[in-house]
Formats: structure tokens, sequence, C-alpha cells
């Protein structure tokens, strides 16, 4: 936009709409909003855009599923009015039903749409593999079930078909679990997990923000404009 257009449509509005790794939980009790991916996307795109203010609206909350947050998408995501909305459910959803996330995905992708929103899916990260040595006496049980969930292909099938129902409803997909897949044939992907179970390390959101700022940008991230990290080699 020029300044005219800037006068007339406003800043750029984004609402990242999620569970913990949204609202930027890392380690036990650690949240940090300034490494959490749409904060890194927001840098990426104001570095090579800086004339139009973009503002980004954090709409995660850590412990909450796509169905528990289906109350909350009016209020805290869509009477924003986005210019962009993200939406990244699934590392709690696998407790429950398949159905019952899909159901709640599709209910969030129809009612953005038809309010003419540009909706992306962000597919989330792979859960751990193992139990490691330093993960949180506390959590220690749940981290046993968590790999049960990855190993077995529970996850795989949630996030797959997750994926084939936003492209079924015409929601753009940003598919970053099928990243962390690639990167687990050849790396220790539960290291790459700053509480060792579900919340990736700081350096992992950078996957999140570059998948998403190639996907939202594709000719300036052509340029190498995108932060390239050492630890999941993003090329």
């Amino acid at each position: 936009m020029d300044r005219a257009a800037l006068e007339k449509e406003g800043a750029i509005t984004i609402v990242a709409f999620g569970d913990s790794v949204t609202h930027g939980a890392l380690a036990a009790g650690e949240i940090n909003y300034e490494t959490v991916y749409w904060n890194l996307l927001r840098k990426k795109i104001l570095a090579v855009k800086n004339y139009v203010p973009v503002n980004v609206i954090n709409s995660g909350i850590g412990g909450v599923s796509a169905k528990g947050s289906l109350s909350r998408l009016e209020s805290q995501a869509l009477k924003h009015e986005p210019d962009l909305l993200i939406i990244c459910f699934g590392l709690n959803d696998i407790n429950g039903e398949l159905d019952e996330y899909l159901s709640a995905l599709r209910e969030m992708f129809t009612k953005s749409l038809e309010r003419g929103v540009d909706t992306i899916f962000l597919t989330p990260n792979m859960l751990n593999t193992y139990v490691a040595d330093d993960t949180h006496p506390a959590h220690r049980s749940y981290a046993v079930k968590m790999a049960d969930v990855q190993n077995s292909g529970r996850m795989d099938s949630f996030i797959y078909a997750a994926a084939e129902l936003a492209r079924e409803c015409g929601v753009t997909v940003c598919d970053c679990y099928s990243r962390w897949k690639k990167l687990a044939e050849t790396t220790d992907t539960t290291m790459l997990l700053a509480n060792r179970i579900n919340h990736p390390t700081k350096q992992m959101h950078e996957l999140f923000a570059d998948e998403l700022f190639k996907l939202i940008l594709p000719d300036a991230a052509a340029v190498d404009t995108v932060t390239e990290s050492t630890m999941y080699n993003g090329k």
C-alpha cells in the first residue's frame, strides 16, 4: 500500500489462533513472546515491507484444543477483522477423537472463509519420540503417553487428515509437520522440543516463521530474506 491506501485501509492485522505453541510456551513454566513464530514472522515481513505496520494479535492459549476453542473463535479472532488468520491446533486434540478435531477445524475454516478472511492452517510440530533424561519429573508420565502417540502413528493420522480437510475447504496449508517428519529421518527431534514433549525450542520457531514467510511473500523469500537456522537446515 502507498500512503493513501494506508490511510484508507489501516495497518495489517494478523491473528494467530492456537494452543501453547502459539501462546509462546517453551520449557516448563517458560513463555517467550519475542521468540514465538508469529513475532518472528512479523519481523520478517517488516524487514522487506516496512512502510505498512504489521500488528499480530496472539490468541493462543496453553492447553486448549480446537474443539475447546470454538467458543472463542469470534471473540478472540474474527472480531478483530484480521487480514490473515493463522490457525494451529493438534497437540492437545490428539487426547480426544479425530472426528471432533476435524469437525472443530471445519467450523473454524468455514466461518473464517465466510467472513472473507485469508486463512492459513499451520500444521504443528512432532511430539517427543522417547522420554528424555531431562524431561521435567512432573511431566514424565505425559511424555510416555505422547511418545506412544507419536510412534504409533496416531499423531500422523490426525495432522495429515487435518491438512487434507483444510485443502478441501479451500484453506491454504503451511505444512510444518511434514518438515519435522523429514528432519526426524536424520535428527533427534525430541531434542528440538524445549520441554522435551511438545513445545519447539526458540530456534525451531524459526522453522514455522520461515515457512509462513515463504508462503506469504514467496518473491521476497526467494532473495535470501529468510533466516537460515542451523538447527533445522532450513532451505
